[in-house]
């Protein structure tokens, strides 16, 4: 009996503990609810995030399609000359020929490749861009290379060296139309716009393609070439797509695959800064070339320096932008230009032009403005001269080789 009684206190002090377990776990719970609730959630989006991967940019297949559309129309450009081919002999010497010495001679001279660079075709009937720095040469032979091996020769139909725009032309027969690339509009870029940029990179690896995105819009630069020539470039686009030495002529295009730039130069000493020729300036080029068998660009007929605050200063100027008008330093370096569209409209040396068709060269370089004109169209000048502001219409005319 006595056992009995005590299974049964034991057995209420176990249900009695076990309840009050249940009920301090459940109070516990209760309380910290909400800190395991936000706990569990954020554990588990953390789960859900580790199992997306993003699409990287230039895996998408929106980019992957269209490279694979405009690759066929991007060339590579290869430049080939007779260069001197040397051989050493030995020539006797001293009492008795008893010495030789070595000496090289000319033997002739071989084909060989000297240079290359990019370029891409702007019709079906084999016209198209590229560098003018990539072809100057005009003692070398040049042959275009597409992405399947097929190789023609080609023409240079004409060169802007002040462009840096060459167009070339395919001079053997076509079994059929090519691909070609068109133009897209460079005056709507915005920082941030995704490019590509496609080239004949180190004139080795063929149509070799980078992404990146604008970086930089309407910079001046001055860009040279390994022979030491330099050349100023105005209101081209930086981007940060990789363009190397052999890239030169390459489109930079944007999602859509339209040319919104010519790939010209490179910043040495930094990474990932190239430079673009901007497409309304390429494509007016190629537009005067179907037209006038030339590119034909418009002339003012002035020598001139940019005003900056510091040369103002200098010189007591009132404006602190605007293009000088100023002789050369030699003494046929005129500042107008006798007979040119400046001439006839008046302009002294001295004056500063301020405007052209209302567009302010505070923020605009005057050679820039006067190439998105043509020729023959009047534009109006706002000029201060001897102190006076006043309007000054200009016919330009078509600039001299």
């Amino acid at each position: 009996m006595e056992e009995t009684k005590n299974s049964s206190a034991l057995a209420k002090t176990v249900l009695v503990s076990s309840a009050i377990t249940i009920v301090v776990v459940f109070l516990v719970l209760f309380i910290v609810r909400k800190p395991l609730t936000a706990f569990l959630l954020k554990d588990a989006h953390l789960a859900e995030q580790s199992t997306v991967v993003p699409e990287p940019l230039s895996q998408s297949n929106e980019l992957v399609d269209m490279i694979e559309k405009v690759n066929p129309a991007v060339v590579s450009v290869v430049v080939t000359k007779d260069v001197p081919v040397y051989e050493q002999y030995y020539e006797n010497f001293g009492p008795w020929g008893m010495f030789t010495i070595p000496k090289v001679r000319e033997n002739g001279t071989e084909e060989r490749e000297v240079g290359g660079g990019s370029g891409f075709v702007v019709s079906n009937d084999g016209m198209l861009v590229t560098n003018n720095h990539v072809v100057a040469d005009e003692s070398a032979r040049y042959s275009i290379v597409f992405t399947d091996g097929t190789v023609h020769t080609v023409d240079v139909l004409a060169r802007d060296a002040d462009l840096d725009i060459a167009i070339l032309k395919i001079n053997e027969p076509i079994e059929k139309a090519l691909s070609y690339l068109d133009f897209g509009d460079s005056s709507k870029l915005r920082l941030g716009e995704t490019v590509v940029a496609i080239g004949n990179a180190l004139a080795e690896f063929q149509n070799s393609v980078s992404v990146g995105v604008v970086s930089g819009l309407s910079r001046s630069i001055v860009a040279s070439d390994e022979w030491g020539r330099s050349e100023q470039l105005d209101q081209v686009i930086q981007t940060d797509a990789g363009i190397n030495p052999g890239n030169s002529g390459g489109p930079l295009l944007n999602r859509e695959g339209k040319v919104i730039g010519v790939n010209v130069a490179t910043s040495r000493g930094a990474d990932n800064i190239g430079f673009a020729l901007p497409a309304s300036m390429v494509k007016q080029a190629v537009d005067s070339v179907r037209e006038h068998g030339e590119i034909v660009r418009p002339f003012l007929g002035v020598r001139y320096t940019v005003v900056t605050p510091r040369l103002a200063k200098t010189n007591n100027l009132t404006v602190e932008y605007g293009a000088l008008i100023l002789r050369g330093q030699n003494e046929n370096e005129l500042a107008i230009m006798p007979g040119s569209p400046a001439d006839k409209a008046g302009l002294l040396e001295n004056d500063i032009i301020l405007e052209v068709d209302g567009q302010s060269l505070e923020k605009s370089e005057l050679t820039s403005l006067l190439r998105s004109k043509s020729v023959g169209q009047t534009i109006t000048l706002k000029v201060l001269s001897k102190g006076e502001e006043k309007s000054v219409a200009v016919i330009l005319e078509k600039a001299s080789k």
